[in-house]
């Protein structure tokens, strides 16, 4: 029997604000509930959501700790009612409602999955909130099939690094825009067939230009603002626009002639607030579809780099300056 420790130093937000109020605070060991286990974490990722509760434009749902982190990697240590006792001692990714930037962590046990063996524990740590939007996002709302087009934004984030892989494995093109000429070449061996500045090339026309004036059948937009209007022109007929986030603002003019005479969609959708429900219906289709590229090594994230517990705000900063290619993770000590 593991005998754990009644508190544990984890990282919250001490008040809406810049990375500089992050901070170790002493926090109850969580107690797993029914259809829960507590892991002893031994990594976590960092996700934009994390910025955003930081800052207080995203509060955690009634109920969830302060404690910032939405997916964990980490060992079984206990097991709440209703939950295979088998699980204790195996290693599971999870995506959390919260509470991941910490040493130990209560996780849903139908949000999570058995570490592919040959992932480390950085590397499982990373996916299981790039897993869930891709998934959710890019196929089921972007309904993204097999020799389709994809337009993909923000290609060399964590987010853009996966959907690479999962739309290429689907069989799909991949046209991935980033600002960084120097990551292109990597980008294109994770499965983008074409790699564009936006900082000195037109994407729409870029676009246009590669598929012969049809244009793409999906985006996959993090960017917001003006980029909706320019993403709606470079949609082929029938085209599917999904937003993930809007780092140049959420207030955007459409133009619904073009939506109607091209006969376009808009879709977007958040996970956090997804019921537990639909969570696990996803996590379903993800253990289906998903992981078997992970198992064939087919599909791996991509990490920039690791920091500690106390070194969250030094995090928080590097993801903030764009210069991050892949994902961030943090490691309890």
């Amino acid at each position: 029997m593991t005998t754990l420790p009644k508190t544990m130093q984890a990282v919250i937000a001490r008040e809406p604000g810049d990375a500089g109020v992050l901070a170790l605070a002493e926090r109850p060991v969580p107690e797993p509930t029914a259809g829960e286990v507590l892991l002893r974490v031994s990594a976590a990722g960092i996700n934009r959501p994390d910025i955003m509760q930081r800052q207080g434009i995203a509060k955690p749902p009634p109920g969830v700790t302060d404690v910032l982190g939405l997916e964990v990697c980490g060992e079984v240590v206990a097991c709440g009612p209703g939950v295979d006792r088998a699980l204790l001692g195996q290693r599971l990714m999870a995506l959390v409602p919260g509470g991941g930037y910490a040493p130990w962590c209560a996780a849903p046990v139908d949000h999570a999955f058995v570490v592919p063996a040959g992932l480390s524990d950085v590397d499982a740590a990373a996916l299981p909130e790039g897993l869930f939007t891709v998934w959710h996002n890019l196929f089921e709302l972007g309904r993204l099939t097999m020799g389709e087009t994809l337009l993909l934004h923000g290609a060399a984030g964590g987010i853009g690094t996966l959907a690479i892989q999962l739309a290429h494995a689907a069989g799909a093109t991949v046209l991935a825009t980033a600002s960084d000429e120097t990551r292109f070449a990597e980008l294109r061996k994770m499965g983008a067939e074409k790699t564009i500045c936006w900082r000195s090339t037109d994407f729409v026309q870029a676009v246009l230009d590669h598929t012969g004036g049809r244009g793409a059948d999906v985006v996959l937009d993090v960017v917001g603002g003006d980029y909706v209007r320019r993403n709606l022109q470079a949609l082929a007929f029938g085209g599917r626009h999904v937003s993930l986030s809007f780092m140049q603002g959420s207030a955007v003019n459409v133009e619904l002639l073009t939506l109607m005479q091209k006969q376009l969609s808009l879709h977007s959708s958040t996970m956090r607030p997804q019921s537990h429900a639909e969570k696990a219906r996803m996590a379903r289709c993800i253990a289906r579809q998903v992981l078997p590229l992970l198992r064939s090594g087919r599909v791996r994230p991509r990490i920039h780099g690791t920091f500690g517990l106390d070194e969250a705000a030094a995090a928080h900063s590097a993801l903030e300056s764009g210069k991050v290619f892949g994902k961030l993770v943090l490691v309890p000590q």
